[in-house]
């Protein structure tokens, strides 16, 4: 969160707790291997969001990256 942006504590104190699900507080992260990292970052990355009409982040991605960017004037004169 950005200093004095208080409107973004409370998603990043949102996703320590969905964190905390999988990897609870003491764990010691050099134990954890790369597959279980990569598990868990996809279990998050494919789980519905409100904020993002029920859809995944995954899926909200894929779709801005395979839509293609329209052009855009700064100054039209």
């Amino acid at each position: 969160a950005v200093p004095y942006s208080s409107w973004q504590r409370g998603t990043n104190e949102h996703f320590n707790g969905r964190i905390r699900k999988y990897l609870p507080k003491r764990t010691r992260l050099d134990t954890i291997t790369d597959d279980e990292l990569a598990d868990i970052i996809t279990e998050i990355n494919n789980r519905p969001r409100k904020v993002l009409g029920w859809q995944t982040p995954a899926e909200v991605f894929n779709h801005l990256c395979s839509t293609p960017a329209t052009p855009t004037v700064a100054l039209q004169i």
